[in-house]
């Protein structure tokens, strides 16, 4: 396993050649794992109530924004919207309120999301696995919980009040869904959060290697979402430019040839285009991170979890992807 003095080095190396090695290795091993292909997702927000006080997020109990929980048939209006363009492949995302949404609100979003989409994933609250387990049974394939930073200290000055607040509920989150029967599991940290990002990159590899090892039949994924505005409003920096981005990606890919490397809208346009080939698997598209944000809200009202930073729409990224020559993948899943 790599050191931390590795990983320091790595990322403080400017020789322009060590990169270009780094990411034709990162390159070659994409192609060997995952070939050229590409799975798209989008993100459907279906509410924004939060007990939590996240100092970076735009939807934190704090915040003074209007809050909005999506009934079944505005659920049924967006979900529907996505299919129609193609997507199959949705991520439901909420605030963490588990009054506001409860487990039977979830569930009642994953028989709507079932008539339009084969693979469902959710970003919402962590939960006991039993409660995962019931979301396996309903329909429900994938989960995305981020640690956000492995620094326990930075972790309590961000997270200040609500579950969220308790770090180790969190990292155990992964397991409690893997016992669940959750087949596809989505962790990461949020780049910029953390002081030192060596230390908070090793820390997610060591948690990546721990599942993969207790848990082999999951299949796992890994995000580096970086901090973004919030309607123009700075609530957190991140100081972790592009070229760190780069290596980080680069890094992944090579000391996990089989994990699947997540690639958000946070990112502008000009990046994402130019890093598909150095290790990406699966990208967002044509995301809006409002609730009600497709078809039920003007872009005046909305209240964003974060900026989006590319704005094409799912057929502008179908279209770039294959004038690169890659694959986009709509769905690799189908519940029998």
């Amino acid at each position: 396993m790599i050191t931390l003095s590795e990983i320091n080095s790595l990322l403080s190396n400017p020789d322009p050649l060590f990169l270009e090695n780094l990411a034709q290795r990162s390159a070659q091993l994409t192609r060997q794992y995952f070939g050229r292909t590409i799975a798209l997702y989008a993100p459907v927000y279906i509410s924004n109530f939060c007990s939590s006080y996240c100092t970076y997020c735009g939807f934190h109990s704090h915040n003074k924004i209007k809050r909005f929980k999506l009934t079944a048939n505005e659920m049924d209006q967006e979900m529907q919207h996505l299919a129609k363009q193609g997507i199959e492949n949705i991520l439901i995302l909420t605030g963490e309120s588990y009054n506001v949404t409860p487990l039977s609100y979830l569930k009642e979003a994953v028989e709507v999301a079932k008539n339009y989409f084969p693979s469902i994933s959710l970003e919402v609250h962590p939960m006991e696995a039993a409660e995962y387990k019931k979301l396996f049974e309903t329909g429900v394939d994938g989960i995305t919980v981020y640690q956000e930073t492995y620094d326990r200290k930075r972790y309590s000055e961000v997270h200040i009040a609500g579950i969220k607040a308790d770090y180790d509920f969190r990292y155990g989150t992964p397991q409690r869904a893997a016992q669940g029967g959750i087949r596809s599991i989505s962790i990461g940290i949020l780049l910029g959060l953390a002081e030192n990002l060596a230390q908070d990159l090793l820390a997610l590899y060591e948690h990546l290697r721990f599942m993969e090892k207790n848990y082999p039949g999951v299949e796992y994924s890994v995000s580096f979402p970086r901090l973004r505005e919030i309607k123009g409003k700075v609530f957190s920096r991140c100081d972790v430019d592009d070229m760190t981005f780069v290596k980080i990606i680069c890094l992944t890919r090579t000391l996990f040839p089989r994990v699947g490397i997540n690639l958000s809208t946070r990112e502008e346009a000009h990046l994402r285009d130019h890093i598909l080939e150095l290790g990406i698997t699966k990208m967002s598209a044509g995301s809006n991170t409002s609730v009600g944000g497709y078809t039920l809200k003007e872009t005046e009202d909305q209240d964003p979890q974060f900026d989006v930073s590319d704005h094409r729409s799912i057929a502008d990224v179908i279209k770039l992807l294959k004038s690169k020559n890659f694959d986009p993948v709509f769905t690799d899943w189908r519940r029998i």
